[in-house]
């Protein structure tokens, strides 16, 4: 506990650069993040090209669709982006680990709260892989149809972006540990990785919309 109570408090301004000076990182990853959305308003550009020329395959492969199970594992993700901007808010006060019981989320750290976060993407990522797996098994398969192929690619690479979140997280959390002290380089990168869980999260939220609700 002694290394969080030393923790010093860093401004939010020092976090994300002087008032008159945005800070580089925030602008690059946001430069990144906009040329990712290109790349999914490819995607869902294609979704809607190929539903156009097959309504009929559309109206009878979505009746496969679990909405109420996309619906719970949809809810999930954008939680996760709640406790994710806790972490930020966390670090941001110069807060790397909790100063109190680990059931007391009061005074939990930015670990505990990222570490929640990546738990709930894995659980998203768990519940895709099943609904995969049960749509595979009434035969909705990349290759079976055109439905099938936009429906995989879509899910599948957005599935991809959460994967590296996950992976993000690790790094992350691993950096507090391997460290002596929480420094304001690891609050950046604490903060530059929520931009990206956010981003992720917003994107799946459109796919949901599109692919469970506009059937």
């Amino acid at each position: 506990m002694g290394a969080v109570a030393t923790t010093s408090v860093i401004p939010a301004s020092r976090l994300h650069g002087q008032p008159d000076r945005p800070s580089t990182v925030s602008i690059g990853t946001i430069v990144w993040l906009a040329s990712e959305l290109m790349f999914f308003a490819a995607l869902f550009a294609a979704y809607f090209t190929i539903r156009g020329v097959s309504p009929a395959l559309w109206e009878q492969e979505t009746q496969l669709l679990n909405v109420p199970f996309a619906t719970a594992n949809t809810t999930v993700l954008v939680l996760s982006s709640v406790t994710c901007q806790l972490g930020v808010f966390a670090a941001e006060r110069g807060k790397v680990g909790r100063s109190g019981g680990v059931l007391d989320a009061r005074n939990w750290g930015m670990r505990e709260w990222f570490v929640l976060t990546f738990m709930m993407g894995a659980i998203f990522i768990g519940g895709q892989a099943l609904e995969y797996a049960e749509l595979a098994h009434e035969g909705v398969t990349l290759s079976a149809s055109g439905y099938g192929s936009v429906f995989y690619l879509t899910t599948g690479f957005h599935g991809l972006h959460v994967a590296g979140g996950l992976i993000a997280f690790v790094l992350v959390l691993g950096r507090t540990y391997m460290a002596r002290r929480f420094t304001h380089e690891q609050a950046v990168t604490s903060i530059v990785v929520s931009y990206y869980w956010h981003f992720v999260d917003v994107v799946w939220i459109g796919l949901f919309a599109t692919i469970y609700l506009l059937q």
